[in-house]
């Protein structure tokens, strides 16, 4: 039988249900839909997260207090909260080559009142002016504070952009003052807007002199975390190396207390984060195809079965086994094509939409749409297979009694 008349055959076969037919492609649809969308809001978190930590400075090396345990995130040598880097720890650092800036951090959060009458439960972040050179962070309005500031306790305040907005709406801050915990800061600086990590947004931060904040807000002398600007990235191992011996010393400790991130590191786990929830949700997604193809198969069957008069008759006047093999394959294969293309449009839509309407990023590969067309095609071959078989096996004489 010719390619063109199975072609044909399969068409008309599937036009002569067109409610059953549509139904069953309905299913492989929402299976394609739900993987692509799930794969490409995965691809655009991670693509999202990298430009957001490498716009936060480059070579980057962060050491956090408490040490890392399999399966067991932070922990600090079994005392609690761990606190263990103070000024001496910046100190020490400071001695090693190749550094190019170095930022204490301590944070805490607090409600902060605007002159405006205004308020806001945020983030407030207490560093050294080596904060805005690690962090690559810019001031659109207004001025840093500076070290002479930092030594004698000045309160003054740089505000997120979007923490600007919210306290100050359309009126200029420079100058005016916020209350935070009963202490008066003075508005000096507003940071150009950088945008959200995925997990942080300074945007959304209020900073000021680590010196307030440890004495005057915080009531410690422990920083969360020291961040290090290493001056290229041949030399990030070297200074990573030189940290941790130098810092182990200091803490007189036999293993280090502490922890050396570099952004890579961050980076990665993000990333092995991001990609396991999206297989996980792309396996849930899947488990709507395993239906869809179900769906196909038992289609099949009841064609098969509706139409057992028909093969025979076929099988009886000269058509092959292969030949009713490959018109039900085809039939299967059409359907679930047609269902895979249709799914990667809706899929498609319904990316655009999340990153409109949630301001998501997200990203469809090119590898992505072929994997789905290939997985439709194969669900259609797979599933459609035994009806396919089951109906070239067929008996003419049986066939043509069958009522």
């Amino acid at each position: 039988m010719k390619t063109i008349d199975l072609i044909k055959e399969s068409f008309d076969s599937l036009k002569s249900n067109k409610l059953r037919t549509g139904l069953t492609i309905l299913g492989i649809v929402i299976g394609i839909a739900a993987v692509i969308s799930m794969i490409s809001l995965g691809e655009g978190s991670k693509i999202s997260i990298q430009k957001s930590i490498e716009s936060l400075g480059s070579n980057n090396l962060i050491v956090f207090p408490g040490i890392i345990q399999p399966g067991r995130g932070f922990v600090s040598s079994g005392r609690g909260e761990a606190q263990v880097l103070k000024k001496a720890d910046v100190e020490e650092i400071e001695k090693i080559d190749n550094i190019v800036a170095i930022s204490s951090e301590i944070q805490r959060r607090f409600q902060v009142i605007a002159e405006t009458g205004n308020n806001r439960n945020v983030i407030i972040l207490g560093v050294n002016i080596g904060f805005f050179t690690v962090r690559n962070m810019e001031i659109e309005n207004g001025n840093l504070f500076s070290d002479e500031q930092i030594r004698n306790y000045s309160k003054v305040a740089i505000l997120g952009s979007q923490i600007a907005n919210d306290l100050f709406g359309d009126n200029d801050p420079i100058g005016k003052k916020i209350k935070i915990k009963n202490l008066t800061f003075k508005v000096i600086g507003i940071l150009k807007a950088k945008g959200s990590t995925g997990f942080v947004s300074y945007d959304d931060f209020i900073i000021i002199p680590y010196t307030v904040m440890q004495k005057q807000l915080a009531g410690t002398e422990y920083f969360n975390s020291i961040a290090v600007k290493v001056n290229s990235k041949e030399n990030i191992q070297k200074v990573r190396e030189e940290i941790i011996n130098r810092l182990t010393i200091l803490h007189r400790v036999d293993e280090p207390d502490f922890t050396v991130f570099s952004q890579e590191d961050i980076l990665s786990t993000l990333t092995s984060i991001i990609n396991t929830f999206t297989i996980f949700l792309s396996f849930i997604a899947g488990v709507s195809l395993l239906v869809g193809g179900i769906g196909i198969m038992n289609m099949m069957l009841t064609s098969v079965t509706e139409r057992t008069k028909e093969i025979g008759l076929r099988k009886a006047v000269g058509a092959k086994n292969n030949d009713i093999l490959n018109q039900i394959l085809l039939e299967s294969i059409f359907i679930t094509l047609l269902g895979g293309i249709l799914g990667i449009l809706l899929g498609l839509l319904i990316s655009y939409g999340v990153s409109k309407i949630a301001n998501i990023t997200t990203y469809i590969s090119l590898k992505s749409i072929l994997a789905s067309v290939i997985v439709s095609t194969g669900v259609g071959l797979i599933f459609g297979y035994y009806p396919a078989k089951k109906a070239s096996n067929l008996d003419p004489i049986v066939a043509l009694r069958y009522e």
